[in-house]
């Protein structure tokens, strides 16, 4: 079936992606005419100082990436992400920074100082993940307080703000949304990049395929649009959340290799699984339309992902519900830049054709 979509020609503000230093990419091979921002993850915090510090390993490569992703597209802006998913351990971290005034004091103008000296245009705050009461008032705290020494620095340097952004939580079945102080965030971030994956993995569903991330769930149960409404319901305006696409997906290893559907049977869960090694499998790809999500299988092998039409489909989402935009995590995943491009045609082409099937609930 092919249907025809007359589309708005204005563009998202952010075309967003993170490029993960420990990847194998180096900076000087990224593609920046998909994106107008690029996050350079990661900044690393001082457990005895709470200060922002980039390691050794990664001085020279941080202080000039944003030189080298502007010498191809002088139109792109880099920020730097401090943090990361590193469980419970990392987050206590940042726990114990924000809970006090000078622990926020020493952060914030670590921050700052960092992102100047290193040419950046922005920071971006990847604490995992505020889960308490007194940790929802204390992020409140710290991104207000950045708020203002952003300005005052901005001020008396004259130059331009710092861009402020964090990375948050995309559902209650990853973290408790309700430990994010909504209102702060919507005062004090310029946009908050809502990690909308991970939500069903192999890891923690062994038994069964699952659509990973799912823009759409008939079942009830999570998914991104359904995150992406908490954060509505916290305060924070549609205009300030970007969705997340995940670059990779999750393989499990079938029961039957003739059944072989979303919420097929399985023996086991295999882990995350890069977007460009999926494809390199030759497998057969499924586009699930109820779910927005691809499949793919080979043998007993099954694989739940985003491929292109999973992508430009969410962009169309994004776009249509007034969205801050998309960003990828993370780009070095990409198989020759067809997801980055996917979502670049999207917003680019007022009239374009999307070819898909149709598909009822688990075909």
């Amino acid at each position: 079936m092919i249907l025809q979509l007359q589309l708005s020609s204005t563009n998202a503000i952010i075309k967003g992606g993170y490029w993960y230093s420990d990847s194998g990419l180096a900076a000087s091979d990224i593609n920046p005419s998909y994106f107008t921002h690029l996050f350079c993850a990661f900044a690393d915090l001082d457990t005895a100082t709470n200060q922002v510090t980039i390691s050794p390993a990664n001085a020279a490569r941080f202080s000039t990436f944003t030189q080298t992703v502007q010498a191809k597209s002088s139109s792109v802006k880099t920020l730097l992400s401090i943090g990361g998913g590193g469980g419970p351990t990392l987050a206590q971290k940042y726990a114990n920074m924000a809970s006090t005034p000078g622990g926020r004091k020493s952060f914030i103008d670590s921050s700052i100082r960092v992102a100047r000296s290193n040419n950046f245009h922005g920071l971006d705050l990847d604490w995992e993940y505020p889960s308490s009461d007194a940790e929802k008032t204390n992020f409140g705290s710290l991104i207000r307080e950045w708020r203002a020494a952003v300005t005052t620095e901005s001020r008396s340097s004259g130059k331009p703000a710092l861009l402020l952004s964090a990375a948050v939580g995309g559902s209650d079945q990853i973290t408790p949304l309700k430990y994010y102080p909504g209102q702060d965030v919507a005062n004090n971030l310029d946009w908050v990049n809502v990690m909308t994956y991970d939500l069903f993995i192999s890891d923690s569903y062994p038994t069964q395929t699952q659509p990973p991330a799912p823009l759409k769930n008939p079942t009830g149960l999570f998914s991104a649009d359904e995150g992406i409404n908490k954060w509505v319901g916290l305060g924070v305006p549609k205009n300030k959340l970007a969705l997340g696409l995940p670059y990779y997906g999750y393989k499990w290893r079938l029961a039957d290799p003739n059944n072989r559907r979303i919420y097929s049977k399985a023996t086991q869960g295999l882990g995350a699984v890069k977007y460009k090694d999926i494809k390199n499998t030759g497998g057969q790809i499924v586009y699930n339309s109820t779910y927005t999500q691809n499949y793919c299988f080979i043998g007993t092998d099954w694989y739940g992902y985003d491929d292109t039409q999973s992508i430009a489909n969410k962009v169309i989402y994004a776009k249509q519900n007034g969205l801050f935009g998309y960003f990828a995590w993370h780009i070095e995943q990409d198989s020759n830049w067809a997801l980055s491009e996917a979502g670049q045609y999207t917003q680019f082409r007022c009239t374009y054709y999307l070819s898909f099937r149709v598909a009822l609930p688990g075909n």
